[in-house]
């Protein structure tokens, strides 16, 4: 966006990874629905398309802000007029330095998560966010135990009613055929895998794509397809080295059966995990998938940064730091404007590409001196992705937060085939959560924008012999 809006100025692109993340295959689904693919090309391809664009391959090892400029880890020093910080976030790890703790964020991860996997029988997985969600429905031949610290999967997009809707995909025997993901792969030119630059495990990549772990082969070595157990309400007290678990002289479990509690397991495994409900399961290694936090800290030394209280840059309305010239988009920074009664953060593929370019937007106003306002996509939050093969939309508040106890739902659920709930506040809707071909996303998203009083229909909102797409049109 900059390169187009200064097309005579030097735009330098800093960057510790090899590739870049391209958005291909963008389509406007709606006014404020997106969907993209994800794509990894070779940093040439950039510099072809702008010629006043250079990507500098290396790390940051030092921003001195009152000076405007930037250190990098190879050395050098770059002079800049204004900056924009976009280097994301990094995952939490339950536990860092241990080998047996594996993150996934970027994409040399899920590599090395799919290598370890190929020789495992039993893995442990920590975390309800999406990449939990997406990794459990997809590892086959490999038992999975689930520790997750809600009562219900996938808390972060849905409620226990969407879940209860979810689970049955989960523990199928049987699965469709994923459609064959496109999109193209780039590796480093005349690099064999084996001889790839594998990021040191402290320099974040880049973060992954939606479609992630499309193309990733997620077998264990087991025969069988799926099984999953989910232990509901707990964390991970302690993690244990073989060694520790012979010494403390406790029973791990087998892997739960049907209907039965699991009995002491007679294998020795390489790491166990203790959780905080007392049961213990030996397994070859832990997925954590527990979210991540904004990669602030190259930045902060000897810079006076505003910081929120998720631990990202604060930005206003305008994506200014509290620093002159300096800027902040994506999960990086915190939004600390008054939001629109609709929007929130949530650190997504989405939102850092809206930010992205909002940022640039902003760049050029303050450059120019114009007046900017703020851009649409802020005034509801929407985002359309697929978990479990099902395409799952969420608009607004759609888990009622913030809310309190003011709201009310509504649900309509065909087992099997779609789940539509609606979160009602004084009659009007204020958020939605829409799984399966529902149609309803359009709909739902004027009805949240234009605030219209909805108590005149009460239950026949949902009702579906009411085609209520027609009704509001």
């Amino acid at each position: 966006q900059l390169a187009m809006d200064f097309p005579s100025e030097d735009i330098f692109l800093i960057t510790a990874s090899p590739v870049i993340k391209a958005v291909t295959n963008f389509k406007q689904v709606s006014k404020t629905l997106e969907e993209f693919d994800v794509e990894e090309q070779p940093s040439s391809l950039l510099e072809k398309r702008y010629p006043n664009i250079r990507v500098i391959q290396s790390g940051v090892k030092q921003l001195k802000s009152d000076e405007h400029k930037v250190l990098t880890e190879d050395g050098k020093e770059y002079i800049y007029e204004k900056l924009c910080l976009c280097a994301g976030a990094k995952p939490k790890l339950i536990l860092e330095g241990n080998p047996y703790v594996l993150g996934i964020r970027d994409t040399d991860s899920a590599e090395a998560f799919q290598k370890n996997l190929a020789q495992a029988e039993r893995i442990v997985v920590v975390g309800n966010g999406g990449i939990a969600l997406e990794l459990v429905y997809e590892i086959q031949g490999c038992e999975v135990i689930w520790a997750i610290k809600d009562k219900a999967i996938g808390n972060t997009f849905f409620d226990a009613g969407a879940a209860e809707f979810l689970i049955p995909k989960l523990t199928a025997e049987d699965r469709e055929t994923p459609i064959e993901c496109k999109r193209t792969k780039y590796t480093m030119e005349g690099s064999d895998e084996k001889e790839r630059p594998v990021a040191a495990p402290d320099k974040p990549g880049s973060a992954l794509g939606p479609d992630w772990h499309e193309g990733l082969d997620l077998k264990g070595t087991k025969e069988f397809s799926h099984k999953v157990h989910i232990e509901i309400l707990c964390e991970v007290k302690k993690i244990h080295s073989q060694q520790e678990f012979l010494q403390l002289q406790q029973t791990s479990l087998t892997f739960p059966k049907e209907d039965k509690d699991a009995e002491p397991d007679k294998v020795l495994w390489p790491v166990y995990v203790e959780l905080t409900n007392g049961k213990i399961y030996g397994c070859n290694f832990i997925v954590s998938a527990t979210g991540v936090m904004p990669n602030v800290k190259p930045f902060l030394d000897g810079n006076d940064f505003a910081v929120g209280e998720d631990g990202g840059l604060k930005v206003d309305k305008h994506m200014h730091t509290s620093l002159p010239d300096t800027y902040a988009a994506g999960d990086i920074c915190t939004a600390s404007w008054e939001p629109s009664p609709v929007w929130h953060q949530m650190r997504l593929w989405t939102q850092a590409r809206q930010m992205g370019w909002y940022a640039a937007k902003c760049m050029a106003a303050d450059t120019l001196g114009e007046p900017i306002e703020m851009d649409f996509c802020f005034e509801l939050f929407a985002h359309v992705t697929k978990f479990f093969n099902y395409k799952v939309v969420v608009l607004g508040k759609y888990n009622a937060q913030g809310l309190g106890l003011d709201h009310e739902l509504m649900l309509r659920c065909t087992k099997g085939q779609e789940y539509v709930k609606v979160v009602m506040q004084n009659g009007r809707m204020v958020g939605a959560v829409l799984i399966g071909e529902t149609d309803l996303e359009e709909t739902f998203e004027n009805l949240i924008l234009n605030q219209m009083d909805l108590s005149a229909y009460g239950e026949d909102l949902l009702n579906p012999d009411i085609d209520i797409e027609d009704y509001f049109d």
